[in-house]
């Protein structure tokens, strides 16, 4: 058990059955009344983020949340499919659970997974991913104001917005976390 009194950015929490992160808190001390902390936390599952004040005596018990590095293998048109690198053992999931990190993700590729009582519920991409340009418009000659920017597809499907000299067939490094160019490779 964690009482409301201990909570700090980063722990982890189970509030009516789900798992809650937080991200800002502040402990408070009015002159009058009693002590609270005021808290920002977000819902594991759903990433629904909520404003709520607690009594630091309050207790919630800590939500023990595994991960697991596994490489993703294919798509069979409903479900994308993970290994673990381990046990071997093949976990199915739906769009809804991989959504954010699929657009950076080739077939091969490593991911972290977030677990909670067994089931999957985040996937996250590497920070850093490199992958081919297979579509953009070229670069003009002389078009050359500073910071100009096209947009390009990756072979994943991604579009990212890439400097003028970037081409068709290029690899680039990408920052998953901001989905901004980094370098080319």
């Amino acid at each position: 058990m964690i009482s409301a009194g201990d909570f700090r950015k980063g722990i982890t929490f189970e509030m009516d059955g789900q798992p809650f992160l937080i991200i800002d808190f502040q402990h408070v001390k009015p002159g009058k009344g009693a002590a609270f902390v005021r808290t920002k936390y977000k819902n594991l599952k759903s990433g629904v983020l909520r404003e709520e004040t607690f009594n630091p005596n309050d207790k919630f018990p800590k939500a023990t949340i595994e991960t697991k590095e596994m490489e993703y293998l294919y798509n069979d048109g409903e479900l994308y499919y993970f290994m673990d690198n381990d046990t071997f053992e093949q976990i199915p999931l739906n769009f809804d659970q991989v959504e954010e990190s699929i657009k950076w993700l080739k077939e091969n590729d490593s991911a972290t997974i977030r677990f909670y009582q067994g089931l999957a519920f985040q996937v996250e991409a590497p920070n850093f991913v490199e992958l081919e340009v297979i579509d953009c418009e070229p670069g003009v000659k002389g078009d050359t104001t500073t910071n100009v920017t096209k947009a390009a597809t990756m072979e994943t499907g991604a579009i990212v917005h890439v400097p003028l000299f970037v081409n068709q067939g290029d690899k680039i490094r990408i920052d998953t976390r901001s989905g901004d160019y980094m370098s080319r490779v």
